[in-house]
């Protein structure tokens, strides 16, 4: 087992989920509660990146931030920044590349509430936050635990765009899914059986305990 990959994958997988939790809040309401000229695009967009090649995405961020794109070079001359090569840029892949897993949860649970709740809990003279946090929240909250387990467990086995941006750098950007490629190359085959069960068992158990918990707080209901 390749224990500095599988920390870097936890690490990258941790970080993806506290970046995008509270930004698939705020947009899977959002755009669950609003109408407007162009919305089939932007969620058109929103959903790109399943039907996009990881590798097609990782190319196009490459150019749009690598050394020597003009965002690469501002970042680098005025706040000393690379992008490419280093955990910051495999992040900012992940981000991307997670935000249909996590926004399209949300905005369903969002819109699976009634409106007329809302309506009742305004009339009852709560706050616009104090709506989210009694009313909405809790009823959602089956949709948005299925985000966070499908991006968490989605950034554990990402590989094509992660490994565009930041390559194979062992303690760097060497994540578990690029350490299983590099120790098949490597004919490693025991190496690479060890670290794909651990991944495939690990993510069983994720998606296993989402199930139980979000059955379990629908059954309490």
């Amino acid at each position: 087992m390749d224990w500095s990959a599988f920390s870097l994958s936890i690490q990258l997988a941790v970080s993806t989920l506290l970046v995008l939790l509270p930004l698939g809040l705020w947009a899977g309401r959002w755009l669950a509660r609003t109408e407007f000229k162009g919305r089939a695009w932007l969620e058109a967009a929103i959903l790109l990146p399943l039907v996009l090649p990881p590798t097609v995405m990782g190319y196009y961020l490459l150019v749009a931030v690598g050394g020597g794109s003009p965002i690469g070079q501002w970042l680098q001359n005025n706040w000393g920044v690379s992008l490419t090569f280093n955990f910051s840029g495999l992040l900012l892949a992940s981000v991307l590349f997670n935000i249909p897993f996590m926004f399209q949860p949300i905005q369903r649970a969002f819109e699976s509430i009634p409106h007329n709740l809302n309506e009742a809990a305004e009339v009852s003279g709560l706050s616009t936050w104090a709506i989210f946090l009694k009313v909405e929240l809790p009823l959602a909250w089956p949709g948005i635990l299925s985000a966070m387990v499908l991006t968490f467990v989605h950034t554990l086995g990402e590989f094509g765009v992660v490994l565009m941006i930041g390559g194979s750098i062992p303690g760097e950007t060497r994540t578990l899914a690029i350490s299983i490629y590099d120790s098949v190359q490597s004919f490693d085959m025991r190496a690479a059986h060890v670290m794909s069960l651990a991944l495939l068992l690990f993510s069983l158990a994720a998606v296993a305990a989402s199930l139980l918990l979000s059955g379990r707080k629908r059954h309490n209901k």
